[in-house]
Parts: C-alpha cells; structure tokens; sequence
C-alpha cells in the first residue's frame, strides 16, 4: 500500500472557502494515529500543559515539552500537516528570538509549521519568519497564553474598538504571509467579516461555522472532562467509559476474578 502523501503548507492555502478544513490538537503518538487519516492539520497545541500537565494556563509550557509532544505527533501521523504551538516567551521579544524558536522546533520534531498567539509586532515577526522558510499560523482573538492579563479565558471583541483591533490583526497577519489563521472566541459576525477580508484560511474554535475550517482540543471533544466549553461539541463520553473500566478493572481485582486462567502463564515445567 502505497505510503501517504502529507498535505502540505499549499494544499491548506488551496483550500479558502472551498472544502472545510478540519482540524484537531494532538499530543501522544497514538492519538495521532487514531486523528491522522480525517485530519487536515494536527495541532500540537500548547494547551497540552493544561490537557495532559495540569497546569492551569499554558503560561507554564516550555520549548521543551512542545518539542517533545511533536515529535511524538510527528511519529504517530503520515498525512496531515503538522504544526507545533511556540509556547509563552520564546517568540515575543523580537524576530529573531522567534525564528530561533521555530528553527529549532522545526529541526528536532520535522514538523510543517508553527502556530503564535498575536502580540506587539507580531505581523513583522510573522513577515521575518516566513521570508526565511518558516511556515506560520497566526492565532487571533482569546488568546490562552495572555491568561493572566485578561484575568482568565474570556471572548474578544465586545467593544466596538476592540473588533476593530482584531479585525486590524488579522488582516495585518494576512498581509504578512501567515497560511492559516485560528480564530477564537469571538462574535461569529467577527469571525465572518475576518474570513471574507483575509486570503488565508481561518480556522474557528468559538468563532463560526463560516471559517474555512475549525478545530477543538480533541480531549474536549472526546469528553475526557467533567466541564465542556461552550463552544464544544462533545463527539464522545470517554470519561464515564473509563471510569466504568477502572471500576470493573478495580472490582475483578479485588474479587480475585482477574487475573483468570487464560490470563495467566502455565506452569513450568520440571
């Protein structure tokens, strides 16, 4: 059988306002696996501190732990396009403290892009990164790593002036070469006047069914916990199928059902 072709940094751009992209965050080998043949771009999100670190902000997330979860991704997938979240403070300072980021994320996990989170001179750091092979992924809107000031997760965009301001983000991150743009927590009005005004892809979480594709933490999605943003869909209920394994799991122990006869090894032999 013939090995896939990975969708490549083109084949995304291709893709404005024709088939939606669909897009989900990953972080372990068979995870990957399991999301790669539907996915279109697999997300090493820095959200993976809070998904799989019990952090409580993806403040606490290191270049270190992003390179690790992709190249793990990167192991578990042959066909989507990868792309590796810069976590808080290894893009901000300037340019070049960015394309050293990316450089060495794209070098140790052979991911196809990174993502960064808008900030002051963002749109040039951007311009800088791609005109030396870097492809980038702009994230507009909430912005996770920017937690602490915003006094939490809360949307964007209420205010006159601040839709003005993000819409100003995302068409200056367009013009600066970005192939995808992650939209999230806005009003959908926003988010369809976004879509329309930039050349490149959006891709909504909490924004509207009008981006050219959307993406979740897949453990959202699965159900794995007990509260569900608003903005999800819950595609699954694995908590309660894994609280009723353990339960079992926990019960056949201690009852001595398990492990049984054909669970075990024979005797050996004298």
């Amino acid at each position: 059988m013939p090995k896939p072709v990975r969708i490549t940094v083109p084949d995304i751009l291709a893709r404005k306002g024709k088939e939606k992209l669909a897009c989900l965050t990953a972080y372990t080998t068979p995870m990957a696996q399991l999301l790669d043949e539907q996915c279109d771009i697999l997300l090493v999100g820095d959200s993976v501190g809070m998904v799989l670190h019990g952090l409580p902000t993806p403040v606490g997330v290191t270049l270190d732990m992003m390179i690790m979860h992709g190249r793990a991704v990167m192991r578990g997938s042959s066909r989507a396009l990868v792309a590796v979240d810069l976590p808080f403070g290894s893009y901000e300072r300037n340019a070049d403290q960015a394309l050293k980021s990316a450089a060495l994320v794209l070098r140790k996990t052979g991911c196809q892009a990174v993502k960064i989170e808008i900030c002051d001179g963002a749109a040039e750091t951007i311009s800088f990164m791609t005109a030396r092979g870097v492809p980038v992924i702009a994230h507009i809107g909430l912005r996770p790593q920017a937690a602490n000031i915003d006094g939490g997760f809360k949307a964007k965009g209420k205010s006159d002036g601040e839709r003005r301001r993000i819409l100003a983000d995302a068409k200056a991150v367009d013009d600066a070469g970005s192939f995808a743009i992650v939209i999230e927590g806005v009003a959908s009005d926003l988010a369809d006047e976004i879509t329309t005004a930039v050349r490149a892809p959006t891709i909504g979480i909490g924004a509207s069914a009008s981006c050219d594709g959307q993406i979740l933490v897949v453990d959202d999605m699965l159900g794995m916990f007990e509260r569900t943003p608003r903005f999800v869909r819950r595609y699954g209920d694995m908590r309660s199928i894994i609280e009723h394994a353990r339960d079992c799991y926990v019960r056949d122990v201690r009852s001595g059902d398990f492990p049984g006869p054909s669970e075990i090894y024979g005797k050996t032999k004298k």
